[in-house]
């Protein structure tokens, strides 16, 4: 195996982006084949509405990831606020970790924080409120319990009402509050903290207690894709995927 990490996320797969999806298959089979792990930090799936729902890309997903998986690399995956409902039956078909909402990684001697992001936006007080009601154990038991094609209607409309929802608030409250990355950079005892969520990548070098910390902000995946690479000396680069 390669002594190398790699860290994606937001790729927002789903039927009506099939380029996208073949674009992610592509990238297990080629550029991720082989390295030691890889850490798919949230928003995978557009709109993930449950274990049972195998239809395209769900399944061809799952294969390729078990796929990767059984030949030795580690794949660790962390709900985003469009899939939290993947469950324990995706676990154990892919046969990749679970990690919580926050996550401290051994990067090769370096503790760092991985978390899909939606948490650090504290500014968003209307989401933050929604996104306790929906995490909790009765509502998703509720919303599992319904018949598929209801799932699948409500995934639709829940998609067209969040990019009315968007286009409606102040860009800046939909981006990490700064102190709220402090905080937890801070709690969590490291300097480094990777996450996506907010489709602003960029590096930001920060400081903390007067301590150099680094923030870094993964892509949202479109026409090409995006990947952080970690290796074993402690050096990263991001690379483009076609």
């Amino acid at each position: 195996m390669i002594a190398e990490t790699l860290f994606i996320s937001d790729l927002h797969l789903s039927a009506a982006r099939p380029e996208r999806t073949m674009l992610f298959l592509s990238f297990l089979e080629g550029r991720a084949f082989g390295v030691e792990r890889l850490y798919i930090l949230g928003d995978l799936f557009d709109a993930y509405i449950g274990d049972d729902d195998n239809s395209s890309p769900n399944h061809e997903v799952k294969t390729a990831l078990r796929r990767l998986v059984t030949s030795g690399t580690a794949v660790f995956f962390q709900h985003g606020n469009r899939d939290f409902l993947v469950g324990a039956d995706f676990y154990r078909e892919t046969g990749a970790g679970r990690l919580g909402d926050y996550a401290v990684i051994d990067l090769y001697g370096k503790p760092a924080l991985v978390t899909h992001g939606d948490l650090l936006c504290t500014d968003d007080i209307l989401y933050q409120e929604a996104r306790i009601r929906v995490r909790a154990e009765e509502w998703k038991r509720k919303a599992l319990s319904k018949p598929l094609f209801v799932r699948q209607w409500y995934a639709r409309w829940y998609r067209f009402k969040s990019g009315l929802d968007k286009g409606k608030k102040n860009q800046v409250i939909m981006d990490a509050n700064p102190q709220t990355v402090i905080d937890n950079v801070r709690c969590n005892g490291v300097s480094i903290l990777i996450h996506g969520h907010t489709h602003r990548p960029a590096v930001h070098e920060f400081g903390v207690d007067g301590k150099s910390a680094c923030r870094f902000v993964l892509a949202e995946w479109k026409e090409t894709g995006q990947v952080l690479c970690w290796n074993a000396s402690g050096s990263w680069v991001i690379e483009n995927i076609n």
